[in-house]
């Protein structure tokens, strides 16, 4: 009987101790690290408030019963999460492990129940790990407090790693999704490109839009910066971002969106309807982004934290679907520029959600919802930048062409007060010429006259200065009337300055024994001869005509005018002894003024030998 008692006896024990063994984890046979899933048990405080005292006396159960651990549901993220487990050092010396229990813990605390409770380490701002120290040969129960970070994918996954293993452990688990965070810093790049560029735009043409786009952008930077910076990474920004500061930069950014689209397309003047809708919309987003920083920090309620988040990004949506309809009805190419950007996110969002909803959400870069949503803010924000490069070339194109219009405006304002001024000479030359042909014309004739009647009474003892008298007189009048004739307006054309000139000539040589011959083509062009030309050529003619009959002893004198392509010659020809241009003091002075006189109307003036003496006046008609 006693051998049979001793049997059963070391069965007890051998099983007592093999099942005591299944629910314990030597950390001196943890080499690298291991998942403690199968043995950890679970407890839930609903209320989040019991002590750990209190959660012991609590019935646990098996955290792989637990369906929820690996996503968390919105309704039980305020909840207190108690884990147990068993852990033993069979080293000789004592033991240090780390313990990781899942992602995105807003309170961590470990507990050692081999005593009373009491607290024995919280997690590391750094790495976000647990640490544990076990003597030689202890076994002690371990309790864990959980309090998940307001936010999505809250996962309950407890791994054991060695001290050793640990900074490898970290750097694989940060290098996990490499391509993604790559691919992040690439748009991130880009999108910092396009925010230096606005940024550059705007302090130079201090246009408004470029501000607000460039801020917009920088927010949706950031998000996608630290969304891959942060990625796998367990510290207490990471919490803060993941919670908090990732809505707090898209809604932000979403309130400078609308605040650049309202300048952007100058709703208050071109849409009204729209503008009431944005400035409504941004105003409701800025409410709601207050409550909802007070939901998150002052309260537990995160359903109705959770609830509003899920309404404003469907305001947001709700606003970028309404600029893709807008941009259909209306025929605007700044219109649709943003409802390319806005249906470019749209559709990628659209995307992103659909792998979420589906729980494809894996490792490959292609099958990865932040890959799209990502893609989509970087192409929406390229779509924004090219229309505001066009709106800019645009505007740049309409300022030059207003400049232009003022300067010709100026212009014609400036020739019409130039007109004006001509006019108003002009009726004083009219004037003038009128007043020297009733006034000093008739006293010149009259000095004519009575010197003319003296003459004839005195006969043959007529007196010389008498008879200077008279052809003085004669000869005033003769000038009188050609500035009479250079300032009357009535004679401003060709027709009349040749008609004038062919007169003068005519009579000036009727006397002189010398022939006059006239060779002016019929049909000439009515072309406008303003009084100063007609004035100066006169005067030059005159004085070449003076020249001929004082020094040339020619017979025969020829006056051509030729109409050329676009310019008109008036050709004076003697058949005289020439001009000595070795002896010119008799003419320096004449011939200087002659110059003179063209060079002030742009007429081509020159004088040679040929056959006599060549007098050419030549000037393009263009130019009159």
């Amino acid at each position: 009987m006693k051998p049979f008692l001793t049997l059963i006896l070391f069965f007890f024990v051998y099983f007592n101790s093999t099942a005591q063994d299944a629910t314990l984890i030597d950390i001196a046979a943890i080499t690298e690290s291991k998942s403690i899933i199968p043995i950890t048990e679970l407890y839930i405080d609903s209320t989040a408030s019991l002590s750990a005292g209190d959660v012991m006396m609590k019935t646990f159960w098996p955290l792989q019963d637990f369906k929820f651990r690996k996503t968390i549901p919105d309704w039980m993220i305020c909840y207190g999460y108690y884990l147990k487990f068993k852990l033993i050092n069979n080293a000789d010396t004592a033991n240090t492990i780390y313990l990781r229990p899942g992602a995105l813990f807003e309170k961590f605390i470990l507990y050692k129940i081999s005593q009373p409770p009491f607290s024995v380490s919280t997690t590391d701002d750094a790495i976000g790990y647990g640490k544990l120290l076990l003597t030689a040969h202890e076994q002690a129960t371990i309790l864990v407090y959980l309090l998940p970070v307001k936010t999505e994918k809250i996962n309950i996954s407890p791994q054991l790693i060695n001290e050793n293993f640990l900074p490898i452990y970290n750097l694989s688990l940060q290098n996990s999704r490499s391509d993604l965070k790559i691919f992040g810093y690439v748009l991130s790049g880009i999108m910092l490109m396009m925010i230096l560029f606005m940024g550059t735009n705007y302090f130079f043409s201090k246009k408004k839009e470029f501000l607000y786009n460039a801020v917009y952008s920088f927010c949706m930077f950031l998000l996608i910066f630290l969304n891959s910076y942060l990625l796998k990474t367990t510290t207490r920004f990471t919490n803060f971002f993941m919670s908090y500061f990732d809505f707090f930069l898209l809604m932000t950014g979403t309130v400078f969106f609308i605040l650049f689209t309202r300048k952007f397309l100058d709703t208050s003047t071109k849409f009204l309807l729209l503008d009431k809708v944005l400035k409504y919309g941004s105003w409701f987003i800025i409410l709601s982004l207050l409550i909802y920083t007070y939901l998150n920090f002052f309260t537990n309620f995160y359903l109705a934290q959770t609830l509003l988040e899920n309404i404003i990004k469907l305001v947001t949506l709700g606003i970028g679907v309404y600029f893709i309809v807008l941009a259909l009805k209306r025929r605007s190419h700044l219109l649709n520029y943003i409802a390319a950007g806005n249906a470019a996110l749209v559709f990628f969002s659209a995307i992103s959600l659909g792998i979420i909803l589906s729980e494809k959400n894996s490792f490959n870069l292609f099958t990865s919802s932040s890959f799209y949503l990502n893609l989509g803010i970087v192409i929406e924000v390229t779509f924004f930048l090219l229309g505001l490069t066009y709106k800019n070339r645009k505007e740049l194109i309409e300022r030059i062409k207003e400049q232009e219009t003022l300067k010709l405006l100026a212009k014609n304002k400036e020739f019409e007060t130039q007109i004006a001024i001509m006019k108003a000479q002009q009726e004083d030359r009219n004037r003038i010429s009128a007043d020297m042909h009733d006034d000093l014309g008739a006293g010149m004739t009259t000095i004519r006259l009575y010197s003319e009647l003296a003459k004839s009474k005195l006969g043959s003892n007529t007196i010389p200065e008498i008879e200077k008298i008279s052809s003085s007189s004669d000869e005033l009048l003769n000038k009188m009337n050609a500035i009479i004739w250079s300032m009357s307006s009535s004679n401003d054309s060709l027709g009349n300055m040749t008609a004038y000139i062919r007169s003068y000539a005519i009579e000036y040589f009727e006397n002189t024994g010398i022939s006059c011959k006239i060779i002016i083509p019929d049909n000439l062009a009515n072309i406008e001869v303003i009084g100063e030309i007609r004035r100066n050529v006169f005067l030059v003619v005159k004085e070449a005509l003076n020249n001929i009959v004082k020094h040339s002893k020619a017979t025969e004198v020829v006056i051509t005018l030729v109409k050329l392509p676009g310019a008109l010659t008036l050709y004076i020809q003697d058949n005289g002894i020439g001009i000595n241009f070795n002896e010119l003091r008799q003419f320096s002075n004449g011939l200087k003024n002659m110059k003179k006189r063209m060079a002030d109307v742009n007429f081509d003036f020159t004088i040679e030998n040929k056959n006599g003496t060549l007098v050419t006046l030549h000037r393009k008609i263009n130019n009159f």
